[in-house]
C-alpha cells in the first residue's frame, strides 16, 4: 500500500507554555547532565564537546553549534529553530518527538542514531550522514539532502516530500511502500532489491532502470 506523508503521523515535541532563559555555555563548563523546560537563543559556541547529555522539552532558536561532539546524547520533546549544527557529531543519539525547523545540518553525523517522531523541514542536510541509523515516523519535507548517507538504515514510516536526494546513498535499506515522487533522486546510490515496492515516477523509474543495465530508449 502507498505510504504517502499525510498517512505518517509524526508527533510534535511536548513544550511548556513558559520556557525559562538557559545559558547553555554554563552547562557546558559544569558538566551538567541534563538541561529541560527552556530555551536557548542566539547562541554560538562551536567545537564543544559533551557526553552522556539529556536534553528535555527545550527550544533552540538561532542557536550555532558547529563541529561540535554530543556523544550518546538523549533528545526528548525539542525544537531547533534556524540552528547551525553542521559537522556536529550526534552519533548513537536517541531522539524522540523532535523538530528542526529551517536548520543547517550540512555534514552532520547521526550514524546509529535511534529516532522516533522526527521531523525535519526545510533543513539543509546536504552531505548528512545517518548510516546504521533506527528511523520510525521521522520526516523529511522540502530538504536539500544531496550526497546525504542512509545505507543500511532500518526504515519504519520514514518520509522525504519535496527533497533534493541527488546522489543520495540508500544502499542496503529496504525502501518498500516510500513514494519519491516529489523527489529528485538522480545518481542516488541504492540496491535493486531495495527499491522492492518504492513509488517512483515513469522518469524515476527510467533512470533507475540503469541499475538494471536497461537501456531505455524514449
Amino acid at each position: 500500500m502507498k505510504d504517502t506523508i499525510n498517512k505518517i503521523k509524526v508527533e510534535k515535541p511536548k513544550l511548556p507554555y513558559d520556557l525559562k532563559e538557559i545559558d547553555l555555555l554554563n552547562i557546558y563548563k559544569n558538566e551538567e547532565g541534563e538541561i529541560s523546560q527552556g530555551i536557548v537563543r542566539d547562541f554560538c559556541h562551536n567545537n564543544a564537546e559533551v557526553d552522556n547529555l539529556s536534553i528535555n522539552q527545550m527550544l533552540f532558536r538561532n542557536a550555532v553549534l558547529r563541529d561540535s561532539e554530543f556523544n550518546k546524547i538523549e533528545i526528548t520533546d525539542v525544537r531547533f529553530e534556524n540552528c547551525d549544527l553542521s559537522n556536529a557529531c550526534l552519533s548513537e543519539a536517541v531522539i524522540h518527538r523532535a523538530e528542526f525547523v529551517n536548520c543547517k545540518l550540512v555534514g552532520i553525523n547521526m550514524s546509529e542514531t535511534t529516532l522516533r517522531n522526527v521531523s525535519f523541514k526545510e533543513c539543509n542536510g546536504q552531505f548528512s550522514f545517518f548510516r546504521f541509523s533506527d528511523c520510525k515516523q521521522v520526516s523529511f519535507e522540502e530538504c536539500e539532502l544531496k550526497g546525504s548517507d542512509f545505507q543500511k538504515c532500518n526504515f519504519i514510516k520514514v518520509n522525504f516530500d519535496k527533497c533534493s536526494l541527488i546522489q543520495g546513498q540508500m544502499s542496503g535499506t529496504k525502501l518498500g511502500g516510500m513514494d519519491f515522487t516529489t523527489c529528485d533522486i538522480e545518481g542516488m546510490g541504492v540496491r535493486i532489491e531495495d527499491l522492492n515496492g518504492a513509488v517512483v515516477s515513469a522518469f524515476q523509474a527510467a533512470s533507475l532502470a540503469k541499475l538494471m543495465g536497461l537501456v531505455v530508449v524514449y
